[in-house]
């Protein structure tokens, strides 16, 4: 673990460096596209990791609109479920970039909350191959989980994850953790 925050409820949102696919956790979020087609980056590992009926269960709830997500199974993953969220494809010149990043990590957390879920685990959605600068994505998505502790403290979703594997995205999230809750909680 790279660094904690308890949030006043007793939630906890946390930076891990790791394999998302590897997460024992109620539900892993799929950073996916509009068609639910899980072809590469984290989408990919996910099918690949947790077998073909991942992609045949999307193929029957896509299509999923950017900013919105859907949940299916989790296959032979250790976590139950994962939830599709879609982010945006990053476009410098459209306005609506940040709240559609928002509202696919908000659309995740509220799947979680409506299913009774107690924790979840995030990839960097929308960073890798769709383009978002890391920097505001990280902002944007720890706003997304803190607003939810703020929003919903007795809400059964306890442990809130980002669980990112490459070290230059782990070190923007860990510096916007930093800015945003101060001394390292990790203990």
């Amino acid at each position: 673990m790279k660094y904690r925050y308890t949030a006043p409820s007793g939630q906890t949102i946390s930076l891990f460096q790791g394999d998302l696919t590897e997460e024992d956790v109620d539900a892993i979020v799929n950073a996916a596209n509009e068609r639910l087609q899980h072809g590469g980056g984290v989408a990919g590992a996910i099918v690949a990791r947790g077998g073909r009926v991942i992609q045949e269960e999307s193929n029957r709830v896509a299509p999923v609109p950017t900013g919105k997500a859907a949940i299916t199974g989790a296959g032979n993953l250790k976590a139950r479920w994962v939830i599709h969220a879609v982010g945006p494809v990053y476009r410098a010149d459209d306005p609506r970039m940040d709240e559609l990043l928002r509202s696919a990590a908000w659309s995740s957390l509220m799947l979680a909350h409506e299913r009774g879920l107690k924790s979840i685990a995030f990839p960097a959605i929308s960073s890798g191959i769709f383009g978002f600068p890391k920097k505001p994505c990280a902002a944007i998505l720890i706003s997304a989980a803190l607003d939810f502790t703020v929003q919903y403290p007795d809400s059964t979703l306890r442990d809130i994850r980002f669980t990112i594997i490459d070290s230059p995205t782990v070190d923007v999230f860990l510096q916007e953790f930093k800015e945003r809750f101060g001394v390292d909680q990790s203990g």
